[in-house]
């Protein structure tokens, strides 16, 4: 499959909705037949919360294994315990799977085109950002920007199907 994937991020600050909006993107990439896979910064400092050192992969990471993978019920748990990686290493690693579309939660100075999630006028520095191809505020008045701006409120979830748009024209673009 190689280079033939869309990527997208999500990006705001913490409790701005972006777990929210991946969620819903999760399920209708699903639903419309794409295979997405998932990347999340974990900007809250320290090793995620999945790493358990009293189980056996957790026990292999602390003697020094550079990868430590666990498989049961049709799922594999890889964790990774080389230092910190950049977003770049880690998009490398997905590479190798059969991925359409990769959605990225959080790295909010990467490059790739961006949906910006903002609650409030603090967020609002966010649109100084590079990529970003939509907004989605909790009062759109609040938002002045070229970018379309959608509501969290929405109950037809407006912003999905734009996002799915940009996510198609990247896809097919790459197709080539």
């Amino acid at each position: 499959m190689g280079e033939q994937r869309a990527i997208l991020q999500i990006t705001g600050f913490q409790n701005s909705g972006k777990t929210a909006v991946m969620e819903q993107l999760i399920k209708k990439a699903h639903n419309e037949g794409y295979k997405a896979g998932t990347i999340k910064h974990h900007g809250h400092g320290g090793t995620p919360d999945q790493i358990v050192k009293e189980k056996d992969s957790g026990k292999h990471l602390m003697a020094g294994s550079k990868l430590a993978g666990v498989e049961g019920g049709g799922v594999l748990q890889l964790s990774l315990g080389s230092g910190s990686w950049t977003l770049e290493e880690l998009l490398k690693i997905y590479s190798m799977l059969d991925l359409d579309l990769i959605l990225i939660e959080g790295y909010k100075h990467e490059l790739y085109p961006k949906a910006v999630c903002i609650r409030n006028e603090q967020d609002l520095s966010l649109l100084e950002l590079n990529g970003i191809v939509c907004v989605i505020a909790d009062k759109k008045e609040m938002v002045h920007t070229s970018v379309p701006v959608f509501s969290f409120h929405d109950e037809e979830h407006l912003y999905l199907d734009f996002l799915m748009k940009v996510v198609k024209k990247q896809y097919e673009s790459k197709s080539i």
